[in-house]
């Protein structure tokens, strides 16, 4: 028996279902863009980590910096014996912040909790309760969050009632025949029938969904969400765990659009593979919640955030903005190429900002019509070729590209080439 079907076989005894993994292939290590697994096999990573590594697995420099840390103190707890790198992060978070004005930060642990937690602040800064959302959204696992996700199967099924106050309005992406003009109008709508805009507290939106399908948010609409938001004095959320530190060819994906946001919610890349989450806002809704409202035992850990001050060296020091621009190029550039092949899987609607690059797997030529089982071929015969590579979207017909901004162009060029063998693959 390999090392990785024993592996697996513990994991299927030890672990429940809950907590799916996408492969049956087992880590031994990884450095930037490459990994080794159990029997040996050398894997180019495509996925990142899902998004968690902008900057390579374990960067020299990342690394270098948790050791120092590890030599100090590994925790104290940030609400009993505060500590100087939890500063330092966040007075570089501040500088950082996609808005005018004086910004506070606060960090945590998870995605989720960042979400949660810009919930509670919008909630205590607004005296109000509600959160409208959009369809295909994804914003976390627990109780709350999975309520904002906009996907029932799997977030939701078998978990009961989801909290209260929570409302979906479709998001616009051209494949689904919803337009800018829909979701707006779907807004309006729910501002009559349902809930009364003096009683939202936040809009909740990424400015480029994940896990809903790779579809980047149009500034058409980020900029009504604005002005919505500025009339009836309701936060504006930007949920930028995915599309933050640098992924979508600027440090935080709502800055495409030039729209400014109340909050946003960080996560994934900010610590380089370490467990680290905040959020960031303006100062004067950051203050709203009371002292010990916040926080969280391992919230903000040491260690984490001597690992983020290293990520955002790196990112500065490697130009990885401007990298991840000149990748998303090279990519959709390449994925326009392959799509005129007449012996791959059919593709369709190739798009992202930056290195946040999605296409659609469709049942023919022309055609929206989603094919999941053929997605699934793409990405099963991708790691036979070595190539992780993450499916995603509503109709789950979705191939996303994650790979690290430090990617050489040698292993990028390989790994396309990869790509494009299992795409032919998957039409055989």
């Amino acid at each position: 028996m390999s090392e990785n079907a024993s592996l697996q076989s513990r994991r299927v005894a030890a672990i429940p279902r809950g907590v799916a993994t996408a492969y049956p292939v087992f880590a031994a290590r990884a450095e930037n863009s490459e990994l080794w697994d159990a029997d040996g096999r050398r894997f180019i990573d495509f996925a990142g980590g899902i998004a968690v590594l902008n900057t390579g697995h374990r960067h020299p420099k990342v690394i270098a910096a948790v050791r120092e840390q590890l030599d100090a103190y590994t925790h104290t707890a940030f609400q009993i014996v505060p500590y100087e790198p939890y500063i330092a992060l966040c007075e570089r978070l501040n500088k950082l912040a996609p808005f005018k004005g004086e910004a506070k930060s606060i960090l945590f642990s998870t995605g989720a909790e960042a979400v949660e937690n810009a919930v509670k602040i919008a909630r205590a800064h607004t005296g109000r309760t509600n959160v409208i959302a959009f369809t295909g959204a994804f914003h976390g696992r627990t109780l709350m969050t999975s309520a904002l996700t906009g996907k029932v199967a799997p977030y939701k099924k078998k978990f009961g009632p989801m909290p209260a106050g929570i409302w979906h309005v479709p998001f616009p992406a051209p494949q689904f025949d919803v337009s800018v003009a829909d979701s707006l109008k779907a807004l309006e709508f729910l501002f009559r029938a349902d809930v009364d805009p003096v009683n939202v507290a936040a809009i909740i939106i990424e400015p480029v969904q994940g896990e809903g399908g790779f579809h980047p948010a149009p500034t058409e609409l980020l900029q009504a969400l604005r002005k919505i938001c500025d009339e009836h004095g309701i936060v504006l959320i930007a949920d930028e765990v995915q599309t933050g530190f640098a992924r979508t060819g600027k440090m935080f994906g709502i800055e495409n659009s030039g729209v400014e946001p109340d909050l946003i919610t960080i996560a994934k890349s900010l610590a380089g593979g370490f467990p680290l989450s905040g959020v960031i806002g303006r100062a004067a809704i950051m203050d709203a919640p009371e002292p010990g409202g916040l926080g969280g035992t391992y919230a903000g850990s040491p260690i984490a955030c001597a690992a983020a001050l290293a990520v955002l060296d790196v990112i500065e020091e490697e130009k990885l903005i401007a990298r991840s621009n000149t990748l998303g190029e090279r990519i959709k550039g390449e994925l326009a190429r392959i799509a005129q092949r007449n012996d791959t899987i059919a593709m369709d609607y190739i798009r992202g900002p930056g290195a946040m690059v999605a296409f659609d797997v469709v049942k023919s030529r022309g055609s929206a019509e989603p094919d999941a089982d053929a997605t699934k071929r793409v990405t099963q015969a991708a790691l036979a070729e070595g190539l992780v590579l993450l499916s995603c979207g509503v109709h789950a017909n979705t191939i996303r590209i994650l790979m690290p901004l430090t990617i050489s162009d040698a292993v990028l060029e390989e790994g396309l080439q990869k790509l494009e063998r299992a795409l032919v693959a998957a039409n055989g």
